[in-house]
């Protein structure tokens, strides 16, 4: 049965409110609080339980993309309808400006509260309130980070929901990927991969977050495209339909 598209839009604005509220709000309000702080390594494992807990939740509905990113690698590697991209983007931008919101309010509830970068990406230098790349890495450096893990993930989620792979455990796999690339670059760029994320936190921080925010559409985008074609033409598998006498069906690939 066929799942509208307007209820998939909806799961995805919910699914990516959870993972900008509970990976940027892990950040915002967790990372560095005193005595018992969650740091780096809790907003990384913040960001993948996100994923894996709205996978199981709203999988099975809109395929829990959560990112605009995933959305357009999942086109260019023949999974996805491309007349539906821009609904789904729509939905999940929309989805983690609101979580940002959310989470503004509820930030500035603590007295002297600073808004600061909000968990904003950035590159180039660390500038005094968490804008720019928190290792001063450069514009170039944070571009490479961001299309190489965007690439790898979606490769990741490609092959996880493969229908060669194992079934059931696709979430798992896409969850812990997440993880990882959330060690490997917050300290490059605080870490994207995705439009949406990024967009929340950019339009709250304002100034130097939105003016920096292009890359983090533009290399995720970029990444993500080059995983589709390259899942599609080299690891994905392409069966040759036997000869038979009579004439076989076969169903399109998922």
């Amino acid at each position: 049965m066929e799942i509208a598209l307007s209820r998939r839009c909806i799961a995805e604005f919910f699914g990516t409110f959870w993972l900008v509220f509970g990976g940027c709000g892990a950040a915002i309000l967790a990372c560095g609080f005193p005595a018992f702080g969650i740091g780096f390594v809790g907003v990384a494992l913040a960001f993948g339980l996100t994923v894996l807990t709205m996978a199981y939740a709203i999988g099975h509905i809109s395929g829990c993309h959560l990112n605009p990113a995933v959305t357009l690698g999942l086109v260019a590697g023949k999974r996805f309808p491309a007349k539906e991209l821009l609904p789904y983007w729509i939905s999940q931008v929309i989805g983690g400006i609101a979580a940002a919101g959310v989470l503004y309010v509820i930030a500035s509830g603590k007295t002297d509260y600073a808004v600061g970068g909000f968990a904003s990406n950035g590159y180039g230098p660390a500038m005094p309130g968490g804008f720019g790349s928190p290792g001063g890495y450069s514009l170039i450096a944070c571009l490479v980070a961001e299309v190489v893990l965007t690439f790898f993930f979606l490769v990741v989620i490609l092959g996880a929901t493969d229908q060669r792979a194992a079934k059931g455990f696709a979430p798992l796999a896409i969850g812990l990927c997440l993880t990882l690339i959330h060690l490997i670059g917050i300290p490059v760029t605080n870490l994207s991969v995705n439009p949406a994320r990024s967009t929340g936190p950019a339009i709250i921080a304002g100034g130097l977050a939105l003016q920096q925010l292009w890359l983090f559409w533009v290399a995720p985008l970029v990444g993500a495209a080059i995983a589709g074609i390259f899942y599609s033409a080299v690891l994905a598998e392409h069966e040759v339909p036997p000869v038979t006498e009579e004439p076989v069906t076969y169903a399109a690939s998922a």
